[in-house]
């Protein structure tokens, strides 16, 4: 764990929020240990969030890593079973990428039969739409089933409410409004990575989602966890991308073409249904990056950007229920239940690991949830 040292933000009774480093089953008070001068932060690890810590920039965020690992301030530990997590960056905006040829290819096939799987334009850029911050949770937050248009005249709860396996980065430095970020300046813009479950609601999106993309069926929640893995933390995961045809244009031309060898797991009800290989994405974070602000938008501290579902190329590698049960044609069995989509009261889980240095495997922070009634 100690190369590992995520960040999240905790409250106990009666305190305000402050920053923390996980550290095993502790976590280390930043604001304490700022506060006695065995962490030097500019006074970052001082504030409610780490919005503060991630607009100080890649030197900053180096110091402050390498004083944790080389002198961790023990005198500051908090047991976890004592604090409440929250959210642990204020969301600025919120993008997220459709990123997986093995799930866009699903999706294509279930939602488009008889049609090509994926759209003229899908390997041309990586396709996003933007999302709702204001909805973006932590994990353990219950997830209240939507309601919407569910077909022509037709109104009521959602009968097919699903999960997205993602990864999620969060951008730490702003940048200047009609200056694109180059490519290779992904390092520098981005703090961190956290595990995403984007929820949707696959009979709204269906009615909705033509001609203009996702809106209610994706927008009523998505969860994080509520640690932050430093995004140098991840410096052995770093693996070559799959190959692209065809060629990219110059904006997108990220040279080594690498993505992150994170492997995900999707439990349901306490049974593991799916391993996504976040390796096996088309389109890589940096490419993803510099996409979304090729047009002159500008990134701001605590933005997060999504990849999409991450899927494999196998069925017990998809990152959605609705490729799992394939459009809820083949339930899935849970024990001695059976499911197509979720059920009130169902609780997801998903986790992802990375190689760690010198051969170790680093636990990114698992992200949960259950889903309650609707309330229409």
């Amino acid at each position: 764990m100690i190369d590992h040292l995520p960040y999240g933000v905790f409250r106990t009774p009666g305190r305000e929020p402050r920053c923390a480093a996980r550290f095993g089953d502790h976590l280390i008070d930043l604001y304490a240990a700022e506060s006695a001068g065995a962490v030097e932060a500019g006074g970052t690890l001082r504030a409610r969030s780490l919005n503060d810590l991630m607009s100080a920039g890649p030197d900053v965020w180096s110091s402050v890593r390498r004083q944790l690992l080389n002198r961790p301030p023990l005198d500051h530990l908090v047991p976890l079973s004592e604090v409440e997590l929250l959210l642990p960056f204020e969301v600025a905006d919120y993008v997220d990428f459709y990123s997986s040829e093995h799930h866009a290819g699903n999706v294509g096939q279930i939602f488009r039969p008889g049609q090509p799987p994926l759209l003229p334009n899908w390997k041309q850029l990586p396709i996003g739409y933007h999302g709702r911050a204001g909805t973006v949770v932590v994990s353990g937050t219950p997830v209240v089933r939507p309601g919407g248009l569910l077909g022509a005249g037709v109104v009521g709860p959602s009968q097919r409410l699903d999960i997205e396996a993602e990864i999620g980065f969060v951008v730490g430095i702003d940048s200047t409004l009609g200056r694109p970020v180059p490519i290779e300046e992904f390092h520098r813009a981005v703090f961190g990575v956290v595990v995403v479950n984007d929820w949707s609601a696959r009979d709204i999106q269906a009615f909705e989602y033509q001609p203009l993309g996702p809106f209610l069926g994706k927008s009523f929640a998505t969860s994080v966890s509520a640690w932050v893995t430093p995004l140098e933390a991840l410096a052995s995961a770093w693996t070559p991308a799959p190959p692209q045809d065809p060629p990219v244009v110059p904006h997108l031309n990220d040279d080594p073409h690498h993505g992150l060898d994170l492997r995900l797991t999707v439990t349901w009800n306490g049974v593991e249904v799916s391993h996504p290989p976040f390796a096996s994405m088309y389109w890589t974070p940096a490419q993803q990056l510099a996409h979304m602000t090729s047009n002159g938008a500008t990134l701001r501290t605590g933005d997060l950007f999504a990849s999409g579902t991450v899927s494999g190329p196998q069925r017990g590698e998809v990152g959605s229920f609705l490729e799992l049960t394939w459009g809820g044609t083949e339930p899935v069995e849970l024990g001695a239940e059976s499911r197509t989509f979720l059920l009130d009261g169902d609780t997801v889980v998903i986790s992802a690991t990375a190689p760690g240095a010198d051969g170790g495997t680093i636990r990114l922070g698992e992200v949960s949830g259950t889903v309650l009634p609707a309330v229409i």
